[in-house]
This record gives C-alpha cells, sequence and structure tokens, in this order.
C-alpha cells in the first residue's frame, strides 16, 4: 500500500466510517497531528474525542484527494470535504491540506492546515461572513 493509500484509508475509516479502532492502526501511538488545535498537537487519544465530535455536527461526510505529493516517507495532499450540516439541510463544502510522514504503515507525524471557520459558519455555529466580520473589527461574542 502506498502512502497516499494509507492516508486514504485513514481518512475513509476513521473520518467517514468513524471507526476509531482504526486509529491505532493507522497512527502511531507516539504520534502528533499539528495545526489541528491551537493549543499543541493532537494524539491518538485526542482523536478519540474530536472524530466523534466532529462528526456529529454532519451528515454523509465524503472526501476527496484533489491533489497529492509522495516523497520518501512522506506524503502531500489537499482534500475537499463534504457533507451536509445536522443542523438542516445545508450542504458544507471545506477544503484542506495535511503533510504525513508515513513509517511501517502508520502515520508518525502529520501537519495539517483546515480552514475551520467556513466549516462552522456552513454548519450553522458562527454567522456567514465571520471571518470578514472578524476582519473588520467585530466580536462575535462578549470579550
Amino acid at each position: 500500500m502506498t502512502n497516499l493509500e494509507i492516508l486514504s484509508e485513514w481518512y475513509r475509516r476513521v473520518w467517514l466510517e468513524g471507526d476509531l479502532d482504526a486509529i491505532d492502526e493507522f497512527f502511531a501511538s507516539s504520534a502528533g497531528a499539528d495545526g489541528i488545535l491551537a493549543d499543541g498537537q493532537v494524539g491518538p487519544e485526542d482523536f478519540r474525542a474530536f472524530v466523534p465530535a466532529l462528526r456529529a455536527m454532519v451528515r454523509d461526510p465524503a472526501f476527496e484527494i484533489v491533489r497529492s505529493i509522495e516523497t520518501e516517507d512522506w506524503v502531500w495532499a489537499q482534500l475537499s470535504v463534504r457533507a451536509t450540516a445536522v443542523r438542516g439541510t445545508d450542504p458544507i463544502a471545506v477544503t484542506g491540506q495535511v503533510a504525513a510522514r508515513i513509517v511501517g504503515g502508520r502515520i508518525v507525524e502529520a501537519f495539517n492546515a483546515f480552514d475551520f471557520i467556513p466549516f462552522f459558519e456552513q454548519a450553522g455555529l458562527l454567522p456567514k461572513d465571520a471571518f470578514l466580520l472578524l476582519l473588520s473589527g467585530e466580536r462575535l461574542a462578549p470579550a
């Protein structure tokens, strides 16, 4: 299995199917993923909480790897993620990128860049154009 196939299986089994047991199959116990949460790396135990929390906000999730590059033990992928908001029927469409180093068939480190603002806007949890509101100095909640 290529590193891209491993990464694709990670997203399919863990994120689409919600198979939390697959976390240990695809993600090394000492590994960490940067760029998801502001306060540090996300490890296997964190994914066990993070994945169900995010999946609870959507129905019918799907992803597509739009572009990818593999070199030695690294794979980079640009992803397109689609789903339907649980609160209503609004479609959710976001993009992101991940660079992962894979050794022995498992992710040992990962660097993510996903823009969660559009995700939360489309899920109905932030106002539309939240980024523009914030850029103008508007507060979305009391300080």
